[in-house]
């Protein structure tokens, strides 16, 4: 039943006006998405009210020139269309010509062994002090200044005469060729979670050949060459790749945009060593494959040039292309590591390990399948184990995935040094069966570590959750969202703790 009065024409006048406001805001809006959808990295289907309801705020390239000059337009970041991750190179070109330093520079073998050492002391110090900047600066502008750096101090030497500027070149390169271990945090910052260790070990198979092929080229280039042109070349090689990353690498943002501190970051590194359960496991499973690893290779040259084998140094060094083999394997296996809990696969690695030591240790003095063996096992199953492990740390703080990266390779490094000192040591007191046989005891020790802690345990011991090798299933976005958010404040109330 209508109601009649005096206002019922004036009020229907206001009703058509009010409908024909809402036609024209409808068509408005429908224009505003059609545009919002003809915009690159804009899918179609999105929503509108996303669109409206977004501040638009001008990115650092429309407000500086400076970013728009140094970064490449396909370079640029786009948070709606993520750009896809890109490999570095690795060099490593020094210990195969160090005889060729000796005769140049006129000291002893012995002597210039220590360029071999400074470098690896640097690339120590620069994994302590240099790498926790990545979660402080941009780092594509923080990656191509380091590799910069390192090719022009790399001219240095390459014209140098004098040693001890030589050795103090070689201690301050070191420091800063970082920077794959800058890239591979990218993986736990970008990658999909269902393709994480699927990256991580492409990733890992590129270090891998970036080493094989500088000791292949610096051994062949110093035989038939000065040895002076291996330097050379890594120097061109390493301008090249300034200019592949610059015009290639993707600008990815800082993790910490608000600021990070020097100081406070560098002692946010041993706090979370002592204070998160899964990372303290992984850096002593780390540790205890890293006297595995260094241990092996630094008697096995003394096995090899002994009895009954009596090898030369050129069929030794040939030895090293057991890397190969975890060069094809490891990607393979992280096509699958992806679908299993971190835990699973670490043991894997290190069955793998156990095994190829206890078949040297049993027939390595008179066969040389032995070492063969033990060669291809731990690099394949250590690499295999160092995956599943940064699938695992990468989880802990998104905001501090390079000083994680940190904790781990320091460990590792500190490792490398101890089964290089104890296997020296065991070899020349009980000769082969010693050193091999303490390789067994460090495996055992690593898997009694992986064991202590279920892969749904949140404590440090025990296996709450149980063991199920499968993933759980994925969580849903709004929890995912609010979880991390969580993990990110409690960091944050920490470091304000700390401070």
């Amino acid at each position: 039943m209508s109601a009649i009065g005096p206002g019922a024409g004036h009020g229907s006048e206001n009703t058509d006006h009010e409908h024909e406001e809402q036609i024209t805001a409808t068509e408005r809006t429908s224009a505003e998405t059609k545009k919002q959808e003809e915009k690159p990295g804009h899918e179609p289907g999105d929503s509108p009210a996303e669109s409206v309801s977004e501040p638009a705020t001008l990115s650092k390239y429309d407000q500086s020139w400076f970013y728009r000059l140094i970064t490449p337009r396909n370079c640029r970041w786009d948070p709606k269309s993520p750009a896809p991750l890109t490999l570095p190179l690795c060099y490593l070109y020094a210990i195969p010509i160090l005889n060729k330093i000796a005769v140049e520079f006129n000291v002893s073998y012995e002597t210039s062994s220590q360029v071999a050492t400074l470098m690896q002391a640097g690339y120590a110090a620069g994994i302590v002090f240099v790498l926790p900047l990545g979660d402080m600066l941009e780092r594509r502008p923080f990656i191509i200044s380091l590799v910069c750096l390192t090719a022009t101090l790399w001219i240095g030497l390459c014209v140098t005469h004098s040693f001890d500027v030589f050795r103090a070149l070689s201690f301050i390169c070191g420091l800063t060729t970082v920077t794959p271990q800058l890239m591979i945090p990218l993986v736990g910052d970008f990658a999909p979670d269902r393709r994480k260790a699927a990256l991580l070990s492409i990733i890992v198979s590129g270090l891998i050949l970036g080493m094989l092929v500088a000791r292949l080229l610096s051994g062949v280039v110093s035989n038939f060459t000065d040895w002076r042109n291996i330097y050379w070349f890594s120097c061109g090689a390493q301008y090249v790749l300034v200019m592949l990353l610059f015009a290639f690498m993707p600008d990815y943002p800082s993790t910490n945009p608000d600021g990070l501190g020097y100081l406070k970051a560098l002692r946010s590194i041993p706090y979370m060593m002592v204070t998160e359960p899964v990372l303290i496991q992984a850096c002593l499973i780390q540790f205890t494959l890293s006297c595995v690893f260094t241990g092996f290779w630094t008697t096995l040259t003394f096995l090899l040039a002994s009895p009954p084998y009596e090898y030369s140094s050129l069929v030794i060094g040939l030895f090293s292309l057991l890397g190969i083999s975890t060069l094809i394997g490891v990607p393979i296996i992280g096509r699958f590591m992806d679908r299993f809990v971190p835990l699973f696969p670490i043991l894997l690695g290190q069955t793998l390990v156990l095994v190829g030591c206890a078949i040297s240790t049993g027939i390595g003095e008179f066969v040389v399948a032995g070492p063969i063996i033990q060669g291809i096992t731990i690099d394949l199953g250590g690499q295999t184990t160092q995956v599943a492990n940064r699938t695992s740390i990468f989880a802990i703080n998104p905001k501090a995935r390079n000083r994680v990266n940190t904790a781990y390779m320091a460990m590792g490094f500190a490792g490398q040094l101890t089964g290089t000192a104890m296997g020296n040591r065991l070899y020349a007191q009980g000769g082969w069966a010693w050193s091999s046989g303490t390789s067994i005891g460090f495996t055992g020790v690593s898997m009694l570590v992986s064991l202590a802690r279920g892969p749904r345990e949140t404590g440090w011991v025990g296996w709450a959750g149980g063991w199920k090798p499968r993933k759980d299933e994925k969580t849903p976005p709004e929890i995912q969202q609010h979880t991390d958010a969580t993990v990110e404040e409690g960091y944050n109330m920490q470091s304000k703790a700390n401070a």
